[in-house]
């Protein structure tokens, strides 16, 4: 049987009855969009999280979209975060006409280094946006600092932080607002695209909840920012009530299968994930590095183990972000870094015997390298 990096199967089995209740439960409401299991959700969450507001969405590439509209974010105006991310971060804000500008990362925890932001603003940065990576969090306090210091919106991508805390702080509840995906692999995960963003600001929630929807603040009436069709579906949004109540055992869970992979490859030449201090990792993804990482990869296919690289290409490599104007070397860190790090296989309902076999292939590969 094929081990990969992510699957959902054994989840679904353990909590199908309850996913066929919620999918039920939605069917025999009388209302698909926009009901009570949205408006459910999203008082859930934002408890959950302990704000005033969320506003959920159709997927995490949009909560940053209209996140980023919500907080006057447009073109003319920069926006810094990092290479070392999921393209939809920069996507989101080459969709609103803004331009990325890029810091390198840390070696250690391969999050941004806040030691380089402040000589990376300019007159034209409007916005800082840290990603929490992986499943722990960027150092904060020095990018709230600049914030204040500099009159700059803060948003956080926790599209692979949910339930991550940095100093007791969740994830999500630092800046101005914060940006999740549901997509299926995530922490918290729909069976499908989903997305939300949260905040305390009644002005940055009245503009999400308009700009989700058309830019309507009544049926049919278009206000003066246009907005476009950005809805949670009715479905995914009483999925994802369901599976919040369940949420600290996923959580649990994953930290036990770390702990796991900790032990049995402890003594191995890969670099395991490095905890940063003050930071609860909630291991979105397991990622470590070696400098034969391609070797590895493809010698563990005859395991019929297959693994993943998050991220193989920086950002700024990309053939479609070449107007940025990026050479090769400008963020050395991020870079080299790609070359190394790969994702061994990390979900909640990831079973011992399924991980034992990893830890065993692994080892026997490095062993022979």
């Amino acid at each position: 049987m094929t081990t990969r990096v992510w699957d959902y199967l054994a989840e679904y089995e353990q909590e199908r009855d309850d996913v066929l209740d919620a999918v039920d439960t939605v069917f025999r409401s009388g209302l698909l969009v926009l009901g009570e299991s949205v408006r459910g959700f999203e008082r859930e969450y934002a408890d959950y999280h302990g704000v005033r507001h969320c506003v959920s969405c159709d997927n995490g590439t949009n909560a940053i979209v209209l996140a980023l509209r919500a907080l006057g974010v447009g073109p003319g105006d920069e926006v810094i975060t990092v290479s070392n991310t999921a393209a939809p971060t920069v996507i989101a804000i080459d969709q609103v006409g803004a331009t990325p500008v890029f810091v390198d990362i840390r070696p250690d925890d391969y999050l941004m280094d806040t030691s380089q932001v402040e000589a990376a603003i300019t007159p034209h940065t409007k916005c800082l946006l840290p990603v929490h990576l992986y499943g722990q969090c960027v150092d904060m306090a020095p990018l709230e600092a600049l914030a204040a210091k500099h009159d700059l919106a803060l948003l956080e991508d926790c599209a692979q932080s949910h339930g991550a805390r940095h100093h007791g702080r969740l994830a999500g509840t630092m800046g101005d607002a914060a940006a999740f995906s549901f997509y299926p692999t995530k922490v918290l995960g729909a069976y499908g695209d989903g997305g939300a963003t949260i905040t305390n600001d009644d002005k940055v929630d009245a503009n999400l909840r308009r700009l989700r929807y058309y830019g309507m603040e009544k049926q049919y009436y278009v206000t003066s920012t246009p907005g476009h069709n950005s809805r949670l579906d009715e479905v995914h949004a009483e999925i994802l009530r369901r599976k919040l109540t369940r949420f600290d055992s996923y959580l649990a869970a994953r930290r036990r299968v770390a702990d796991r992979y900790a032990e049995g490859l402890a003594d191995t030449s890969l670099v395991l994930p490095s905890i940063t201090p003050g930071n609860d990792h909630v291991y979105y993804l397991y990622v470590v590095r070696h400098p034969k990482r391609d070797e590895i990869i493809e010698r563990l296919q005859s395991y019929d183990i297959m693994l993943n690289v998050s991220y193989r290409w920086p950002v700024h490599t990309m053939s479609g972000f070449a107007h940025l104007g990026y050479e090769t070397g400008s963020l050395p860190v991020t870079e080299r870094l790609a070359d190394e790090i790969f994702s061994l296989p990390m979900y909640a309902s990831l079973s011992e015997d399924v991980q034992d076999k990893v830890i065993s292939a692994i080892r026997e590969v490095l062993a022979t390298l």
